[in-house]
Formats: C-alpha cells, structure tokens, sequence
C-alpha cells in the first residue's frame, strides 16, 4: 500500500470536507451534481484518463 505525502492528504482531506457541506446543505440539485461528478471521475481514473493525460 502507497503511503501518502502531506500534500495529498491535505487534498483528500479537502474533498471529504466538500462531501460533507455537500451532504449537510440539504440541496438535493448540489447533492445529485456531487455524486455525478464523482461517479464520472472515478470511472476516468480507473480508465486511465488520467495518467494518459499528465503521465
């Protein structure tokens, strides 16, 4: 298992705090485009997109 840098887990940190003031707003329009967009970016990471990208 990859340890992470302090960088990235300030990042990581910073996206989970999106998701919970994403979650506390009670907007269920902001809620949906959230989850949209996660959905999305994982399945292009996983695909490599990414990595073809800036590799």
């Amino acid at each position: 298992m990859r340890r992470r840098g302090l960088v990235s887990s300030l990042y990581r940190t910073a996206r989970l705090a999106n998701d919970i003031s994403t979650l506390a707003s009670g907007n269920p329009h902001r809620m949906a485009r959230r989850a949209r967009n996660r959905i999305v970016g994982r399945a292009l990471g996983r695909a490599g997109l990414w990595r073809m990208l800036w590799g």
